[in-house]
């Protein structure tokens, strides 16, 4: 339960980046590239879903490209972050993923006010040492599964 809830946080903070993402520079197209015509540079970066990639549609390959062009220019802490997000978001089931994408809407939509108390709580979520995190999972009182300040890369 613990690791699913784990997942379910890594995976709403990478909606919520790929939610927010800008194109960075990549024009969306009548198609997308497969994962074979993807530089080496993107497939590097992308490898997490490489088993995954010629699925995805066109909009969803390109908010991935969006990330991948931007990635470069994070810090070396954001890059790993990115990695380990799209890591456990590949391990997700698709209602899963459905889940953390609603969350990520149900966050947007909240005015500035009370988006800042939830990016609060989720703040001193993190801080937690991870047994107290885990004690929180096992009785519900976690804060939602997602990490509206991941929106900010």
């Amino acid at each position: 339960m613990a690791q699913t809830f784990r997942a379910l946080i890594a995976a709403g903070a990478l909606a919520i980046a790929v939610g927010a993402a800008p194109a960075g520079g990549v024009t969306l197209s009548p198609r997308a590239p497969t994962w074979a015509e993807l530089s080496p540079a993107d497939r590097q970066v992308l490898a997490p879903l490489a088993g995954e990639w010629d699925s995805y549609d066109t909009q969803r390959r390109q908010k991935w490209l969006g990330i991948a062009k931007r990635y470069p220019k994070l810090a070396p802490a954001e890059q790993q972050r990115v990695q380990q997000q799209m890591s456990a978001w590949v391990h997700l089931t698709p209602d899963q993923r459905k889940q953390a994408r609603e969350q990520y809407k149900t966050i947007k939509q909240l005015p500035p006010d009370k988006r800042r108390q939830v990016e609060k709580k989720w703040e001193e979520y993190q801080r937690l040492p991870p047994e107290k995190r885990r004690e929180l999972t096992a009785h519900g009182t976690a804060p939602p599964p997602s990490n509206p300040a991941a929106s900010k890369p």
